[in-house]
């Protein structure tokens, strides 16, 4: 029994299927269905069955869910003391919202670890809104970018709001779209697919059907697509104001936009934090992370766009 299959279970458990876990994760599915079935033959046990189109604990699973979580967690805490002890370079792990991951997050790190003065390892990788609290809390990563994770009062974890922005819908300079907003043809980055999303929020206030979007690679592509005159595509209005000041794209009115937005950072209580973590948090409320946030500049490439989230779990 390992850390590795361990934290495998914990993941297939909480997000509810190997694919997501496998997606969380950063690695294929087959990865991470090979490190359940070694921990399912060396304790006996399932732990986890289909039922219907989901998947349920087995009694014994849901004794071990807690512990499991909790060796996990303890696992990162003796990593992280072996890596001091060493000498090694800190931990900064990052999940957000694509947008977020697409614009923000290496500009953000950067500047952070430029003007901190200390060795730190980052990563960065997208995660949707229900896979970040499950991420960070059980220290697969340390601090979540995207929508406020601790609105639920149950929740263990801290979110701090750090930049307010709205999202615009844009299209081509030269062309108007007709008929209602939920039959336009809409042009999305893989955020659309989570309800939570800000992007999700706009698709269901205008009762867009699936029928009527096309999900890109990111959100620089469906802009691209949409100053071909393809259709409509959502955007932060301060990622996009450049684009829209050089009339590549112009605003598009809906009776749903602009609609506020928020970013919130999310991480462990304090007394759980790493010393990077809480560096990092700080450096998001002072005045050069704002300005990063506002101007981050160009987007990745999207051969680029999605990093593992925490790919040291499987070496």
């Amino acid at each position: 029994m390992t850390l590795t299959q361990l934290g495998t279970f914990v993941l297939v458990a909480k997000l509810g299927s190997v694919k997501a876990a496998a997606t969380a994760l950063g690695v294929s599915e087959p990865a991470v269905s090979q490190a359940l079935s070694a921990l399912r033959q060396h304790l006996g046990d399932p732990l986890i069955e289909r039922a219907g189109p989901g998947m349920r604990l087995t009694a014994a699973g849901s004794r071990l869910l807690p512990v499991a979580s909790q060796m996990v967690s303890l696992g990162a805490d003796a990593a992280a003391a072996v890596r001091a002890g060493q000498g090694a370079p800190e931990q900064l792990r990052l999940v957000a919202s694509s947008a977020v991951v697409e614009f923000v997050a290496s500009p953000l790190v950067d500047t952070f670890v430029e003007q901190s003065g200390r060795k730190i390892d980052t990563s960065s990788g997208v995660a949707a809104s229900d896979e970040m609290p499950v991420l960070v809390g059980n220290r697969f990563a340390d601090v979540a970018i995207g929508p406020n994770l601790a609105a639920d009062r149950t929740s263990e974890l801290c979110s701090e709001a750090i930049f307010r922005t709205y999202l615009i819908l844009v299209a081509s300079g030269s062309t108007r779209p007709h008929g209602p907003p939920d039959q336009w043809p809409w042009l999305v980055d893989p955020s659309a697919t989570d309800p939570a999303s800000d992007c999700g929020r706009l698709l269901r206030r205008l009762h867009v059907p699936e029928s009527r979007t096309r999900v890109f690679p990111n959100q620089t592509a469906a802009w691209a697509a949409a100053a071909d005159g393809a259709g409509v595509a959502p955007a932060h209005a301060h990622l996009v104001a450049e684009r829209i000041r050089r009339g590549e794209l112009r605003v598009v009115d809906t009776p749903a936009t602009p609609l506020d937005a928020t970013w919130y950072a999310t991480a462990l209580p304090p007394e759980r934090r790493s010393t990077a973590t809480d560096a990092f948090l700080h450096f998001l409320h002072t005045a050069a992370a704002l300005r990063v946030m506002r101007k981050p500049g160009a987007g990745v490439p999207p051969s680029k766009f999605r990093p593992p989230v925490y790919v040291t779990l499987w070496s």
